[in-house]
């Protein structure tokens, strides 16, 4: 078993926990601010980034040479983009509505209509004039919510083979992998658990949703574990790290810079970009 093995379990259940903790932080506290989560997805993907053509193409092109690993990134990008088109990823920027502009704080994670969750004032949770699928009220957004979580929750399961794959080839890329997922999982949670929360008045059920959705990023990593492990020799892992490098930039460019963006904050949203490669590059140098 490689020396990584757990190591790499623990940090892909980490990562996968963010998401339960969005769900946690929009229950409980207050949002964060529109600023704050244009620069964290921003940061996240400059961090992905940055590692996918830094370490882990370049690694793919040094252990097995140029054709195998750029075939096997543009494999992963390919990957991503069927699993997305099979299931669609109602991510930030496709549910962020210019209604919302004038009550940024809203704007984090709504149902799919120009309209606050759980409605304004008299309306309650549940009670507000919601509309998805045919259906109005706590029915359409409960089916709003369950829907997002399951579109999460197939999204997560490449991400925890993402996080698995790295971390058993070095601790530190494992890291750097898993804090840039972790940070755009916790606005996935409140995407989840919100709808949820407005149809049925329970956080429960709302946080329960919202860390089934993460808890597929961890059967993810299970499931490359049980499928990899036996194969991995160090040329089939620069293969798989390759794709893994394609599908994190997928990722990057289909969610979490449009994410960042539809927040409102474009500077900061290519700060947050610029930053999360500034500290990678002084990482991967530090770290040597």
């Amino acid at each position: 078993m490689h020396g990584n093995f757990w190591f790499a379990l623990m940090l892909s259940g980490i990562a996968s926990l963010a998401t339960a903790l969005g769900s946690f932080l929009g229950m409980m506290t207050r949002r964060p601010s529109p600023r704050l989560m244009a620069f964290a997805l921003g940061f996240s993907a400059g961090v992905m980034m940055f590692v996918s053509f830094a370490e882990l193409l370049r690694a793919g092109i040094h252990d097995v040479g140029f054709v195998p690993a750029v075939l096997a990134f543009f494999g992963g990008m390919l990957a991503m983009f069927a699993i997305d088109s099979i299931v669609p990823h109602r991510f930030i920027s496709e549910r962020v509505q210019k209604l919302e502009a004038r009550d940024p704080e809203l704007a984090l994670a709504v149902p799919p209509q120009p309209e606050p969750p759980c409605g304004r004032g008299r309306h309650g949770p549940g009670r507000g004039r919601h509309r998805f699928g045919g259906m109005t009220g706590p029915e359409a957004l409960m089916r709003a919510g369950l829907l997002i979580a399951l579109g999460i929750g197939i999204h997560n399961l490449p991400e925890g083979m993402a996080t698995f794959s790295g971390a058993i080839r070095s601790r530190g890329l494992g890291v750097a992998i898993a804090a840039a997922i972790a940070l755009h999982n916790i606005p996935e949670g409140l995407a989840v658990a919100l709808p949820i929360f407005c149809a049925t008045g329970s956080r429960r059920k709302a946080f329960w949703w919202a860390f089934m959705s993460g808890m597929a990023e961890f059967a993810g990593a299970l499931l490359a574990a049980a499928l990899l492990m036996p194969f991995l020799t160090p040329a089939f892992l620069a293969v798989l790290l390759a794709a893994v490098a394609g599908l994190m930039v997928f990722i990057s460019f289909d969610e979490l810079i449009p994410g960042s963006y539809a927040y409102g904050f474009e500077h900061l949203s290519v700060g947050g970009i610029v930053a999360g490669m500034v500290l990678m590059a002084a990482s991967i140098w530090v770290l040597g």
